[in-house]
This record gives structure tokens, sequence and C-alpha cells, in this order.
């Protein structure tokens, strides 16, 4: 690992304290060039570690409040008459920028949600029947609340599937807490701001999009044997034919356990992706495409399903042989 690698990580592990295992997945994310969802209860830092991210980059950072009066055109753009130039000018959306913050994705209909489709999927937007490409380093990270669902709607799976890896953040241990009032603290005593992360945000100068996008290369060109192509696809098979899994991991969804796995591989200096690369990423890859199917209304157990579902998968993923 290179060091200016070396020193994002240690960068987001201090900005966000207990939030170790996040940090590693939404920097692989960032590496596969695939986007992340956060998911936790409220004040864990979900949207502090993906600013912290945001900011760590020299590149062009926006965020979105996601609310129920939210349009697809506040989204992608839309096309206004100029009577000065006799024609329509097209007006960028949020979406053309390196790093797109969704804050609380799920407090707007899948209507709107669905607008995020194409640009997640295919890297463009077409609006008007004119289709514009976005910036080639180019990643969504959403925050969804998954414990307090009032004004809340469900994630489509379709737009779930769109999500390299689902992040779980939660309450670190008290210790942990503790440390982060003493630091809140001492940062307030010297005059300093509240808000977790900014002042050692502005500490590290941004990582250049140009090395960003070398590190992409490197991770999608790091070999993998068919023992372990064959061995991503044992797992999807065993999670179709569980029986406690009402569920299939498709296409995308494999491709999406590969991509994390290169990611985890080279983030561990792996010449090539072991097994180990793969379970590691598995998991975040995995889980919320497996709950895809259930309603967030369907029960008020929610949260305990998915912890039901996490044991499960991990189950599964000591069962299944590696050749």
């Amino acid at each position: 690992m290179d060091a200016p690698l070396k020193d994002l990580l240690a960068h987001l592990n201090a900005s966000l304290l207990g939030a170790e295992t996040a940090v590693h997945e939404l920097v692989a994310a960032l590496l596969a060039g695939g986007h992340a969802l956060i998911e936790g209860p409220p004040g864990v830092g979900k949207t502090t570690l993906a600013k912290t991210l945001a900011t760590s980059i020299s590149g062009t950072f926006k965020r979105v409040q996601f609310t129920p009066d939210l349009l697809p055109a506040d989204l992608v753009g839309y096309s206004i008459y100029r009577q000065d130039r006799q024609g329509f000018e097209f007006i960028e959306g949020p979406v053309f920028t390196n790093l797109l913050l969704a804050d609380e994705i799920n407090r707007t209909s899948p209507r709107i949600q669905s607008a995020l489709l194409e640009c997640m999927n295919e890297g463009q937007v077409t609006v008007d029947g004119v289709t514009r490409p976005l910036p080639g380093v180019f990643q969504v990270v959403a925050t969804r609340n998954n414990r307090h669902r009032a004004g809340t709607f469900p994630l489509p799976a379709p737009q779930l599937d769109r999500f390299l890896v689902s992040i779980e953040m939660s309450l670190p241990d008290s210790g942990i807490r503790a440390d982060i009032l003493k630091h809140h603290a001492s940062r307030l005593a010297t005059g300093g701001s509240d808000g977790a992360g900014e002042a050692t945000a502005a500490a590290m100068s941004g990582i250049d999009l140009a090395q960003v996008a070398a590190w992409q290369r490197l991770v999608r060109g790091l070999p993998a044997s068919d023992a372990i192509f064959r061995y991503v696809i044992r797992l999807c098979d065993a999670i179709r034919h569980h029986p406690e899994l009402d569920t299939a991991i498709s296409n995308r969804g494999a491709l999406a356990i590969m991509q994390a796995a290169r990611a985890m591989a080279f983030l561990e200096d792996h010449e090539a992706v072991f097994p180990e690369d793969v379970k590691r990423a598995f998991l975040p890859a995995v889980l919320h495409r497996v709950e895809a199917g259930e309603s967030e209304f369907d029960r008020d157990g929610a949260s305990n399903r998915r912890a039901a579902l996490r044991l499960l998968l991990e189950e599964l993923l000591e069962t299944v042989p590696v050749e």
C-alpha cells in the first residue's frame, strides 16, 4: 500500500473514532469504482464519514438532502430556454460531480430515487434525449437511517443493486464514546468547531483525482484465479438454494463481490485475489441484496431481521468450501 493511501485511511480513522471497519469498506468501494450505502441509526457519523472522504480528495463534492418534495431535475439537471441566445441551455444537476452525498436517500419516493439509476450504472445522464457523461471518477455515497422509518420510503431492489457495498455503522463501545466526548471538548475549548471531522479534514491535503483513477486501474487489473471465480459463484448459488432466503444474487451482484474482493486485496497488498479477500467482501457486497425483497414497512423488527440475515450469511460463508 502506497503512502497516500495509508494517509487516507489514517486520516479517516482519526476523523471518526471507532469506525475502522466502515472506513475500510468505504475506501474499498472508492478503489473499486463502486457506490456505497451507509446505514445506521442517527448520530453515528454516517454523513461525517462521507463528507470527510470527499474533503480528502481534490475533486468536486456535492450534497443533496433527500426530501419528499425533491424532483428528478433537482438531481440530474434540466434545460431552460435562454431568450438572449434563442435556444435551450442545460443546467447541470448535482450528479455532475466526483462524489455525491445522497443524504437520507430513503426520505424521497422511489420515483425520485430512480433518477440515479442511469448515473450509478452507466456513469451518464440522459435529459431531453441528450446523453451527457459524468466525470471519470464518480461515486455516490448514500446514507439511510435504518432504525426510525416514519416518513421514509423503501429502496427498491434495482436501486439497492446499484450499490457495490452496504456499510453498517453503529454506536462504538463506551470507551471510544468517552474518547469522542473528550476530543470534542478539547476542540471546543480551543475555539474549534464541534462538527465532527472538519478540523482533521483541513489538516490533510486533497489526494489528486489522477491518483484515485490510477488506484482504480490497479484494482481492476488485479488478477484472480479460476478457483476464485468459481468460489464466488458457489457462494451466490448457496444463497439462491438456501431454504431461508427467498432471493438470488444477480450477475451484477456477483460482479460486485469480485470488485469488492479486488479492492480488499489491494488494501492488503496482495498480489492477487485470495479467498480471504472474497470472504471480507462478501457481507458488505451481499447483505443489502439479500434483504432487497423485504419491505421496510413489513415488520417492526426489521433491525432484528437484518441481524439474523447477517448471522445466516456468516454461517453460509463458513460452509461453502474453497477449492
